[in-house]
Parts: structure tokens; sequence; C-alpha cells
């Protein structure tokens, strides 16, 4: 894949390090306890909207601080936060992608200079191609289904938007981190549909072989390791 083009405007954003890749519309359900991301929030909620930037772990944990981040991820914005015994319960959704120019110091949470990503439009040409990838998506979840555990429903809905449903196809797509990774990363909307065609009807059969194999019960996961 190649570089993304150079960055024309940048701006300081708060990280949220994750084990699992945040899609644009998809949800973000968080219990935030560590006094770094605490402390976080406390600055993030001074403004309008309050946004911060998830990345995936490379290396490393989530809990403790000294992992290892990708450089691409997508900006959250917080819907709901609510206090509990011990932990703040967040819930935000993805808004904007965004590649990281250069980390800062943690001092005392994650930072990065960032610059966004272009929004994708979309063109009435891709309807056909687009039916035909949520096709292939649905029956990947379907296969999942049928030999094992998948976090979505073949039947979940999408938004109405095609843009934001074509992220949405990404993100319940049955994949691991690292293939959701590499499509977070598209740079044209046909490149995202075609990657995510060849990924999702290579997931299904690999399900099914793995199946048939009798590799897969009722208490496996055939994705692997998952978000």
């Amino acid at each position: 894949m190649s570089e993304f083009p150079a960055a024309t405007e940048t701006f300081e954003l708060p990280i949220f390090p994750l084990g699992s890749v945040l899609f644009p519309s998809m949800p973000l359900a968080l219990r935030v306890f560590e006094e770094r991301y605490l402390a976080m929030l406390a600055r993030v909620l001074q403004d309008e909207p309050s946004e911060f930037g998830v990345v995936l772990i490379e290396r490393g944990q989530e809990v403790g601080g000294g992992e290892k981040r990708f450089d691409v991820g997508t900006i959250a914005r917080i819907a709901q936060i609510e206090s509990a015994e011990g932990f703040i319960a967040m819930l935000a959704h993805g808004t904007r992608r965004f590649r990281v120019i250069e980390w800062l110091p943690d001092d005392p949470y994650p930072r990065a200079l960032v610059a966004e990503l272009d929004r994708f439009d979309w063109d009435d040409t891709l309807d056909g191609t687009r039916d035909r990838v949520e096709q292939t998506v649905r029956r990947a979840l379907a296969v999942g289904a049928e030999f094992g555990e998948v976090a979505y429903s073949a039947t979940v809905e999408l938004e109405d938007d095609p843009v934001d449903a074509a992220w949405q196809l990404a993100a319940i797509a049955p994949l691991g981190e690292m293939d959701q990774l590499h499509l977070l990363r598209s740079q044209t909307l046909p490149g995202l549909f075609n990657e995510l065609e060849d990924l999702a009807a290579a997931a299904a059969t690999s399900i099914s072989d793995a199946a048939l194999e009798g590799d897969v019960d009722d208490d496996d996961d055939p994705f692997g390791d998952r978000p």
C-alpha cells in the first residue's frame, strides 16, 4: 500500500491505545480506571465536542503503559459518560480517521501530533460493488455463526449513508486486528471494497475448511484473537 500524502494541517490529539481497531461510524464502549486516562478524560471533557484518538497497540498491554502503537487510528467522540464504583463508563463513536505525524511525551497520557485523513466521497457507480461486498461479508458472518461464535449477526443493520456503511462492513467482518488495520489504512473507497471482499471471502473459506477438518467446535473461536 502506498504512503499517505504529506500532511498540510496537524494538531495535537490525546490518544487511547487499545487492543482493538475502531472504525468510523462504529461505537466504542470503555471502562476507564487508569489514572493517566482519567486525566485524559478530564482534559477532553473541557472541549466541545469531546474527542480523543484510538490506535491499535502493536506490542504491549492496554494497562500499565509502555505499549508500542500503530500510527493510524480513528477519532472517537464521547457520547455518554457515567461514574461507577472504581471506574468511569464511557460510550463514544468513531468519526474521522487520522495518522500520527509525531508521538509526543506521555505527560501524563499518550499524545500525538496528527493529521486527519480525507473522508471518502461516494460515487454512485460503486452501488453494485458495495452490494456485492455486503453480500460477501454477510455470508462470512453466516458461516461463522454456523460453526462458531461471531461478534455480529449476519442480519445486522447498517447506516443509510453508503460511506458510513462501508466502514461498518469493514468493522463487522470476521477478521483479525491486523486485517482490520489494513482496511483502516485504505486510501480509496474502491480499494477498501476490493480488500474487504477478498478478506471476507477468505475468512468464510477458512472457517468452512476448519469445520470440515474438525478443528472448530462450539467452544472455539474460529477468528483467533479479536477485539
